[in-house]
């Protein structure tokens, strides 16, 4: 919303304090006022971590304050997001969310808090496709192949993640439902694991980012079926896309930035224009695509759209799937 009329000046503005008995005139309150704490409900070191920690760095450069990272992981996100409903709606807490922030409530009973209604979206910062790959011995060679190949074997072929309710879990079971085909799910404490054990063949695809396995790929130790979103990657166009034999497929792994709910809306519309700013920048793009991530933004109702897009996607796949959770 353009504010401009505020400013231009009046005959009212210059006398404002003659009718108003000339109290004082006070600027208004500045933002921010010390440092940003930036809550990250995941641990130290992974992907949405090093992520938080690009854009929480770009902000802090842009506001003029320091952003302090507090990585708050557990009970699948909700202990850091607590912290953030319960924080002062200042602008100076804020909350770095992935994937779980819009299935937590279709797995969790008894949410503490509704993300929806306790907290304030600000923008969606990224997305990061994955991809299907499988041990290359096997005889499929694309897509389309993979899917006529698994249909003859319902049950037999595993997909291993690195864990239960994953976004990569959550994306092989909407395969699954898309393809009309019965993979099985083999989770793992970690990707390397995964990635381990489909090259050796004990499992026959994996799940997996990008990152993880493009060197493989690359080596002839992995063969590529897809990418996971509904186009081709600009960090890897020569793979196709699963949508190209599964119409209509989409599954990221996603970012993005909320704040508590009552936040002022000249705060939120200030973080909002510099998260758009920075993310669009060259030198961020780079950072981001290093990482396989795509850097994306929207406008806090567009990410509030998003949302609850994703809440109704995941939650017939979660339903209508056998689906498994920490």
């Amino acid at each position: 919303m353009r504010l401009s009329h505020l400013f231009k000046k009046s005959r009212l503005c210059v006398l404002a304090p003659l009718l108003f008995g000339f109290q004082s005139l006070e600027a208004a309150p500045t933002y921010p006022t010390h440092p940003i704490r930036l809550v990250v409900p995941y641990g130290a070191g992974g992907n949405a971590d090093i992520l938080a920690r690009i854009v929480g760095a770009r902000l802090g450069q842009e506001l003029g304050q320091t952003v302090i990272i507090d990585n708050r992981p557990g009970a699948s996100g909700l202990l850091g997001s607590e912290i953030v409903v319960h924080a002062a709606a200042d602008g100076h807490t804020l909350l770095w969310v992935a994937n779980g922030h819009a299935t937590n409530p279709i797995v969790i009973k008894n949410m503490p808090f509704d993300p929806r209604k306790d907290l304030a979206s600000v923008s969606l910062t990224s997305s990061t496709p994955m991809l299907l790959v499988m041990t290359a011995s096997l005889p499929p060679e694309n897509m389309s192949q993979f899917i006529q190949w698994a249909k003859t074997r319902p049950g037999q072929i595993n997909y291993s993640t690195s864990g239960n309710g994953s976004p990569n879990n959550l994306a092989g079971e909407l395969l699954n439902m898309m393809a009309g085909i019965r993979m099985s799910h083999v989770p793992y404490k970690t990707t390397p694991q995964a990635i381990t054990d489909t090259m050796a063949g004990h499992v026959q695809t994996a799940m997996a980012s990008l990152t993880s396995v493009l060197p493989h790929i690359k080596e002839g130790k992995l063969r590529a079926m897809g990418t996971t979103g509904a186009q081709r990657t600009p960090l890897a166009p020569d793979i196709p896309a699963i949508a190209e034999s599964v119409p209509g497929y989409s599954a990221n792994i996603w970012n993005g930035l909320i704040a508590p709910r009552a936040i002022p809306a000249a705060i939120l519309t200030r973080l909002n224009r510099i998260v758009v700013e920075q993310l669009s920048l060259p030198l961020i793009k780079e950072k981001f695509a290093a990482l396989g991530a795509q850097a994306l933004t929207s406008t806090p109702s567009q990410f509030d759209l998003f949302i609850k897009e994703e809440m109704l996607k995941w939650e017939k796949v979660i339903r209508s799937s056998a689906m498994k959770f920490n």
